[in-house]
């Protein structure tokens, strides 16, 4: 196995692992996340033979790998620095997802890849930036290739619907195309904020803020009194004026910590207020006996693969958050250690006896098992012990990427600025996929009837 290293590391740490995690000791948090890495490397397409590097399997999506990397980023940071296998396995993934024109829209994930989906493979190389992890290449640093997905993200701002504001899909094809969300514009919005401080650029602040004002002007966040209530989007064909109300952790985790960065770099205390209002409405809402929730699916136990995953960014942007602005961490303490507490105890199941489950106020293993329970216990895991690290760096506290503001500006034609309208040969190859797959349906359906 190419990086049987990694494993047999992990392996190790694992079989001696006891349940009990003690925050206060790094050793006992490392060993707690050796585990769940595991666990979540079970799913990691990389190693196995004729799997693609930088995936993980499916049901997954390739979102899906950008949010595991981002968290096993962290994790390398914290708990396996110097490990050069560990690293070289980062760097090999993160970088085989980068596509043709470097920019994270790699061709074969067209019929699925939206704007959210690019913004979370820009929050792991991002990360990948801030900690040091070594160059991808001699072309290319990790602060480029962001800055690649955040052009050809800020390119598509559509300013003829809606006043403004990011599409959630890409690709004119694909469903959703009429839907502006909110974690696609929260992850523009948290890039910039990112870039704005790495860099010393005050022309990401102005991104940042342009997101933030037409979020406020659209509807997608209320405020009121100390509460700021974060909504998921709504469709173009109104104005935007239907708004869906559904919230999700994520969506406050991207705007919470790009408040954060925002603050930290540019000491407005206009994003600190934001960030606590934030934190007000999230501490609460995303709460079930007293445990990080998904709280919009999982008390009916209705979420998705996709929802299940989405605390790990959300714990993530938590954890960074109370780096960023001290003051932040007493608020968070509690809420933070508790749900460590839970996630941990819950990733004794399965057949591997490292599985993680869902509902981390259950005793044990709760039998729901996925990526999703794997990455958003390591991230929660991870979350208590970044004020042990070093702040997020940047160019003035020894971050070393070259940077190129037009990266992914010169590569158009394959990034969408604003559309693609499908050719004639698209629509003949829709139609002869869309034939397979009604066979196949078909045929299945004929299969039960008899």
């Amino acid at each position: 196995m190419k990086y049987s290293g990694i494993l047999s590391t992990i392996w190790l740490i694992t079989v001696s692992l006891c349940v009990e995690l003690d925050l206060d000791d790094l050793d006992s948090v490392c060993e707690a996340a050796s585990s769940v890495v595991w666990g979540e490397l079970n799913y990691y397409e990389g190693f196995k033979y004729g799997g693609t590097v930088g995936m993980f399997s499916t049901p997954y999506y390739w979102w899906h790998a950008g949010e595991a990397f981002g968290g096993l980023v962290d994790y390398y940071a914290f708990c396996q620095k110097g490990n050069d296998t560990f690293e070289k396995f980062l760097i090999d993934g993160m970088f085989h997802q980068a596509g043709e024109d470097y920019n994270y829209i790699p061709s074969n994930q067209s019929l699925t890849e939206g704007n959210d989906d690019q913004g979370v493979w820009g929050m792991a190389i991002m990360e990948a930036a801030e900690r040091n992890i070594s160059q991808p290449s001699k072309d290319h640093s990790w602060i480029s290739l962001t800055q690649a997905v955040y052009n050809t993200m800020n390119a598509r701002w559509d300013d003829a619907h809606c006043g403004g504001g990011l599409r959630w899909q890409i690709f004119t094809w694909n469903s959703g195309y009429d839907y502006k969300n909110t974690i696609s514009n929260g992850l523009l919005f948290h890039l910039a904020a990112r870039l704005a401080r790495y860099l010393d650029n005050e022309t990401y602040v102005e991104t940042a803020e342009r997101v933030w004002n037409w979020m406020h002007d659209v509807g997608f966040y209320n405020r009121d009194g100390d509460d700021l209530t974060i909504f998921d989007g709504a469709k173009i064909g109104d104005n935007c004026s239907d708004v869906t109300t559904l919230k999700w952790s994520y969506s406050y985790g991207v705007f919470l910590s790009g408040c954060a960065y925002l603050y930290n770099y540019t000491e407005d205390a206009t994003w600190k207020e934001r960030a606590l209002e934030i934190i007000h409405v999230a501490q609460n809402y995303f709460v079930a006996s007293g445990y990080m929730s998904e709280a919009t699916c999982a008390p009916s136990n209705r979420c998705n693969n996709d929802q299940r995953s989405f605390r790990s960014l959300y714990s993530r942007c938590l954890g960074v958050t109370t780096v960023l602005i001290p003051e932040t961490k007493e608020v968070l303490n509690d809420y933070l250690t508790k749900s460590a507490e839970g996630a941990a105890q819950s990733c004794s199941g399965g057949s591997d006896g490292v599985t993680c489950g869902e509902d981390w106020s259950y005793s044990g293993w709760d039998g729901v098992y996925g990526l999703g329970e794997q990455m958003s216990a390591l991230e929660v895991i991870l979350a208590n012990v970044q004020t042990e690290f070093s702040a997020p760096l940047s160019v003035q506290s020894g971050g070393n990427n070259a940077s190129d503001s037009e990266a992914g500006l010169n590569t158009q034609d394959h990034t969408n600025t604003k559309q693609l309208d499908i050719t004639s040969k698209d629509k003949a190859g829709a139609g002869v996929l869309t034939a397979v797959v009604l066979a196949i349906i078909l045929g299945g359906s004929i299969w039960m009837i008899l």
